[in-house]
């Protein structure tokens, strides 16, 4: 039987651009260039990895948003993915992860899945809990921020690294891991594979194809949301000390002043 993995990817403001909020305070994503996160890019790099060492093996991709991030899933499958799955709907605007989540969970249902994959964060929200919340939602266990993962007899395993150890975890298929920058560098599309990419199916989906009522997803929908937002300031010119003798000393009466020691 074919192991059927389905990993999660998120269409990202271009970190280097000029981001900012909407009118709505939900993120700019019209006025500013997007990608796929790269953080997604280790996911996408692993499930092609664990394909690669299965006998026999099926990697979607999979993504929550307007119709530009069809951009992020073509980017995955030039990468190597076999097929891809968008749900694009409007009511689906300003949901945070919760109504993501849930969004998600029933889109990889739909799909039929054994192993779901995501990185550990993405690079809008940074928040690294939706991989959690996933396997909440879908009943199965998670093995997450793994730096290394590999798929054998019906179990997943993996490494987790922290400051003073590592951990090797395991757990039965079904299950949803995430991984991190650190699990190995993502490949980059070869020309065969962009050309190749523009064959393979992207299913549309909506919110009534997963039941879906318009009120669970979207900023009515959703537990948290901002309420103000305010530019960040230009930056200013620091404080500059002249040694002459007394620098030292002017450096740590001003260290001292901002309460930094």
């Amino acid at each position: 039987m074919s192991l059927r993995i389905v990993v999660c990817v998120k269409y990202v403001p271009d970190a280097t651009g000029d981001r900012k909020f909407a009118d709505d305070l939900t993120v700019d994503r019209e006025d500013v260039d997007g990608l796929l996160s790269e953080l997604d890019e280790y996911a996408v790099e692993q499930a092609l990895q664990i394909a690669e060492e299965a006998d026999d093996a099926e990697v979607t991709v999979l993504t929550v948003g307007p119709e530009d991030a069809r951009d992020a899933l073509r980017k995955a499958l030039s990468m190597g993915a076999d097929k891809a799955v968008h749900v694009d709907d409007e009511s689906i605007h300003g949901s945070d992860v919760m109504a993501t989540s849930l969004v998600l969970a029933k889109a990889i249902e739909k799909t039929g899945y054994d192993l779901v994959i995501a990185g550990m964060a993405s690079t809008d929200g940074t928040m690294g809990v939706l991989p959690a919340i996933l396997a909440e939602r879908l009943g199965v266990p998670q093995v997450t921020l793994l730096s290394e993962v590999k798929v054998e007899d019906g179990k997943v395993t993996g490494r987790r690294d922290g400051d003073t150890a590592s951990e090797q975890l395991e757990a039965s298929l079904p299950a949803v891991v995430s991984v991190t920058d650190q699990s190995g560098e993502a490949r980059y599309p070869s020309f065969k594979g962009i050309m190749a990419a523009k064959k393979k199916p992207v299913e549309e989906l909506e919110l009534d194809d997963l039941d879906i009522d318009e009120d669970e997803v979207g900023l009515a929908g959703s537990w948290t949301a901002v309420d103000s937002a305010d530019e960040r300031p230009a930056r200013t010119a620091g404080t500059i000390v002249k040694d002459e003798g007394e620098g030292g000393k002017q450096l740590a009466e001003y260290l001292a002043s901002q309460k930094f020691i």
